[in-house]
């Protein structure tokens, strides 16, 4: 540490990126401290608001009895006056205990912790407004911008109103409204939909973009759309809102098509915004994109060579796996570590709509903007005895993989337990295997993870179409 500095490395935000950050500069024996706004903030938006919202998913799959009736037949039928607050307490629960975890873990690596709301008047000090009064200064060789993000309010939107919410506020619900518009049909809004819908409400979402989840390989987003469509969700694609009114009783929705929705409640799902309000880096000299976003290089520094960022406020994925990463790969670089330095090419991502969707690699539309040649192997959830005992037979498994070596390329799964199966898929992956390594692997039966064999000897059988022509 250079004698003039207090410490080696200030963290701003005890998020995903944030604690992990820490933890790895402080494992390697810097002076670390982290600042956050309040102490029930420890964890970010992936512990105070992401756990609400996985909270409520599981609310979702029990109390709709998804999982026992399409297993058993069994018909639940659900109060319309379900009372949201009672029936997640199991997820205050676990807040608490992750608050705790989070905690113990800065403690065990010696780090300090400050409460209050930062700000940077210069490149090497981070001052404080305290939470019990009073302003500290905190000099420091390294910064670590890691304060996550918050729901985008687009301008002419009544948020005050009890009806009208962003993907915060709609976790604090005291009751299920009957209808409910989601305008915005990215991951969020997504899950929320797809949420909402298995309890029971009457969803219809908007969006102004072609198709859903546009990132996702285009199959299995139809897919997840002729689900949800199924169980009675509405679409409408390709459309704005002009005009939103809320009076006491309902939501009035003008879209630019000039049709009219008139809903209990709606969720504005419009992206998000980087939490930099107040810490003054632009006026520091820290470029900034739309929203907020920081700017960074590889290595998560940004235009000011000791001031890095991770995370949620530097955008895409936002993920709290990623954030995580990004956390330590950042910190290797700024004290020159040699330990992990770069974040690993191969990055997983999962939807937690209902049913579950994930995928590692590249899609079909990606291999063809890349005019890459490719193959396709399939498996089904309804063809693998464990999708039948749990009463999900809409599952897949896709593997899109090169004709000249069999080399998998990328894999795409929708179902039940799809956040956890795409781990195989992106292992051989990150080793640059083949879809060989699925069909010589042995798997427990019956389990879902048999089916990846499946959907590899399915691309077998293509190939070796492939191989037989002249």
């Amino acid at each position: 540490m250079t004698r003039n500095f207090e410490y080696d490395l200030v963290v701003i935000g005890a998020g995903p990126a944030g604690e992990k950050g820490a933890a790895q500069a402080a494992y390697f024996g810097k002076k670390v401290v982290v600042v956050d706004r309040q102490p029930s903030g420890v964890g970010g938006a992936s512990l105070n608001t992401g756990t609400h919202s996985k909270a409520l998913r599981e609310t979702a799959l029990s109390f709709s009895g998804l999982r026992q009736r399409r297993s058993y037949g069994i018909d639940y039928s659900l109060n319309p006056h379900l009372d949201i607050r009672r029936i997640m307490r199991r997820e205050q629960s676990v807040v608490k205990t992750e608050r705790a975890t989070i905690a113990r873990n800065l403690e065990h690596h010696h780090i300090e912790t400050v409460w209050g709301r930062a700000s940077l008047p210069v490149s090497h000090t981070v001052r404080v407004a305290l939470k019990g009064g009073g302003t500290r200064d905190l000099s420091a060789e390294i910064i670590l911008v890691a304060t996550g993000s918050s729901p985008f309010r687009p301008a002419g939107v009544p948020f005050g109103h009890p009806r009208v919410h962003d993907s915060d506020s709609i976790l604090r619900l005291e009751r299920l409204p009957r209808s409910l518009a989601i305008i915005g049909g990215g991951v969020i809004g997504s899950e929320y939909a797809s949420v909402f819908s298995a309890l029971g409400v009457k969803v219809t979402l908007v969006d102004g973009r072609e198709r859903l989840l546009p990132f996702l390989d285009a199959e299995i987003a139809g897919r997840l759309r002729d689900h949800l469509e199924r169980k009675g969700l509405h679409f409408i694609f390709n459309t704005r809102v002009e005009k939103t009114s809320a009076s006491a009783q309902r939501v009035r929705i003008t879209l630019n098509t000039g049709q009219v929705l008139s809903v209990d409640t709606v969720l504005f799902a419009a992206g998000r915004q980087s939490n930099v309000q107040g810490l003054g880096l632009e006026a520091l000299g820290v470029s900034l994109g739309q929203r907020g976003l920081v700017l960074v290089n590889e290595k998560y520094q940004t235009s000011i060579p000791n001031i890095y960022a991770a995370g949620d406020v530097i955008g895409f994925p936002a993920l709290a796996s990623t954030s995580m990463e990004q956390g330590r790969v950042a910190m290797v670089h700024a004290f020159d570590l040699h330990y992990k330095e770069r974040l690993s090419p191969v990055t997983p991502l999962a939807v937690y709509t209902i049913p579950e969707i994930a995928m590692a690699g590249l899609t079909e539309d990606e291999c063809l903007q890349k005019n890459l040649p490719y193959l396709v192997g399939r498996a089904y959830y309804a063809n693998n005895r464990r999708g039948q005992l749990i009463g999900d037979t809409d599952g897949m498994i896709k593997l899109v993989f090169s004709p000249a070596d069999k080399k998998l390329l990328g894999v795409h799964i929708i179902g039940e337990l799809a956040s956890e199966l795409v781990h195989l898929g992106a292992n051989v992956l990150a080793d640059g295997g083949s879809i060989d390594a699925f069909i010589n692997s042995v798997y427990n039966f019956p389990t879902l993870s048999d089916s990846y064999k499946y959907a590899a000897y399915d691309g077998l059988g293509k190939w070796n179409e492939l191989q037989a022509q002249p």
